[in-house]
């Protein structure tokens, strides 16, 4: 079903329940009956009559925004009718559309003036009330905050190195949701902030049993509006991760941060550890720097914490040898930073660590080799490719016909089956799609590659295959905070001493230069405009009071 006619279903159901649980306490504020079930407008007059801005009305049904001012507006409307107490407010919130028919279709329910009484309220009475405008402003701030973050832009974090040296591990991003079209809310009912689990409360690390922040029957389709343009090759993209099993909605599925090196149409190769893109090197941008795994044998221990604070990012496996040597798996070196190591004492061989071509990689979640680990083999399974030897692969375009047969399914049955949304069989040796026995398949969407700029180090396309363009979600915008040894690295020995990197706060980040502006003397004005006008209208009042 299209978006907004969905959209527009669960709009005239909620007003529905909306008029049938208020009709009566609509008539006693002195309106017709009818205007309880008129959408939008039914919460225009509880603002209008509680003495709230009545522009609110429009946040109403809004995804994820809408579930918090329909509690708000409830709240409202019992509390007109006396409903004041703790019991009466959690059951309006829990339970809306039964407490309020509860509260409608009571004999002795009347309407009360909230200000007759003020006069004789007592000192407890008048604190309860200041608790409430108090606990107003905070609502309407988080609400104010979820749209910015639901309809705008969204904070992202920087956890792993699989984009060193471009976005630095600790790196917290703002992300623009507008760049490629927005795409709109697929679970409207859901927490703000919160991604896709609520907290691990099942087995450590495995989201699989841990509650989920969105009612997964709620759902409306997928989207995208005001689309001008699409990702382009360089282009650093924050994207929902394709293949993750545990959310079946696409905007809640865990979000992830790569460069765009091939879009569709495009075919992608790796030859040695070097990327190429339709047979030409890649291009390689100003604020990229090429990186390898490397290999080093010592015949004594590197002092490691003062490499790290020389280059900043050194994740490194150190091995002690039996003859008292030692052997260093480096992560993401760049030639000028491999050139130092090499020359350092007590190195005594260093190479770059790259697999043999041919080989497979492949790995089992059993001993007996009979269930594939798809998180971490290489897409797709049947292929003699690694993450240094890979390809050539096409990437799909939307209107190709593709063969389909037992040599290319691997590569297109999530396609077919998870991001296309058919049913895919095998029997018999044939592949049946919808029931039909299918020989070709039409890709209806196009499709990205998506890589790490630390190719050694990356958990990327290689691994789960190609990007729909359902699940692109925006551009990075600017780096707002930047914190070394913010998150641990359990495949370094050694860990990245605590400091902030100031060098790297409110620089954009989709510039491909190297040497990016920082715009901190923005934000500071902003903050300082911010505060400082509270402040100036503060002693203008006071001043004003004190004239009169």
């Amino acid at each position: 079903m299209n978006y907004f006619l969905t959209y527009t279903v669960y709009v005239l159901i909620l007003s529905v329940l909306m008029g049938v649980s208020s009709w009566k306490l609509f008539k006693k504020m002195g309106y017709s009956p009818l205007f309880a079930f008129i959408p939008f407008y039914n919460y225009f007059i509880i603002l209008k009559e509680t003495k709230h801005p009545k522009w609110w009305a429009i946040l109403s049904y809004l995804p994820i925004v809408g579930p918090i001012m329909m509690s708000v507006f409830h709240l409202y409307l019992v509390k007109k009718f006396g409903k004041t107490l703790f019991k009466d407010q959690i059951l309006t919130v829990i339970l809306p559309f039964i407490y309020m028919a509860v509260i409608n279709y009571s004999k002795d329910v009347e309407l009360e003036d909230e200000n007759a009484n003020d006069l004789f309220l007592t000192d407890e009475e008048k604190n309860d009330k200041k608790k409430d405008t108090f606990i107003g402003s905070i609502t309407f701030a988080v609400v104010f905050a979820t749209i910015i973050h639901v309809f705008v832009t969204q904070p992202f974090g920087i956890p792993t190195g699989s984009m060193e040296r471009t976005l630095l591990v600790g790196d917290f991003l703002f992300v623009n949701k507008w760049s490629y079209g927005y795409r709109l809310p697929m679970r409207p009912v859901a927490i703000p902030f919160l991604q896709g689990t609520i907290m691990d409360t099942g087995q450590k690390g495995n989201p699989k049993d841990d509650p989920k922040s969105y009612v997964d029957g709620v759902k409306l389709p997928y989207t995208r509006i005001l689309q001008f343009n699409k990702p382009q090759k360089n282009d650093v993209v924050v994207f929902n991760y394709p293949q993750d099993s545990v959310h079946t909605a696409i905007d809640r599925k865990d979000p992830y941060v790569k460069r765009c090196v091939a879009t569709a149409g495009d075919t992608f190769e790796m030859r040695a550890g070097r990327l190429f893109v339709n047979g030409k090197p890649e291009t390689v941008l100003g604020d990229q720097e090429v990186q390898h795994r490397y290999i080093v044998t010592t015949d004594a221990q590197l002092d490691i914490p003062t490499l790290y604070k020389a280059y900043g990012f050194l994740p490194v496996q150190e091995f002690q040898q039996d003859n008292g040597g030692f052997i260093y798996g480096f992560q993401g070196l760049t030639d000028k930073t491999a050139k130092e190591i090499k020359e350092l004492p007590h190195v005594l061989d260093m190479k770059e660590e790259v697999s043999a071509k041919g080989e497979a990689a492949v790995y089992y979640r059993d001993e007996a080799k009979t269930k594939i680990d798809t998180t971490q083999s290489i897409f797709p399974i049947n292929k003699p490719w690694n993450q240094d030897w890979y390809g050539p692969l096409r990437i799909p375009k939307k209107g190709d016909v593709v063969a389909i047969n037992q040599e290319t399914l691997p590569t297109y049955q999530w396609i077919i089956s998870e991001y296309e949304h058919n049913s895919l069989e095998k029997k018999n040796g044939k592949i049946f799609i919808n029931g039909k026995e299918a020989t070709q398949y039409t890709i209806q969407q196009d499709y990205y590659m998506m890589v790490g700029d630390n190719r050694d180090a990356s958990l990327d396309a290689r691994f789960f295959g190609f990007v729909p363009e359902e699940n692109i979600v925006g551009k990075p915008m600017f780096t707002w905070m930047s914190l070394q040894g913010a998150f641990a690295d359990s495949s370094s020995t050694y860990q990245a001493p605590f400091k902030i990197r100031w060098e790297r706060m409110f620089k954009a980040t989709n510039t491909g230069e190297a040497n990016k502006t920082s715009y901190w003397w923005i934000a500071a004005m902003i903050l300082i405009l911010f505060f400082g006008w509270e402040y100036f209208v503060k002693l203008f009042r006071k001043k004003k009071t004190e004239d009169d």
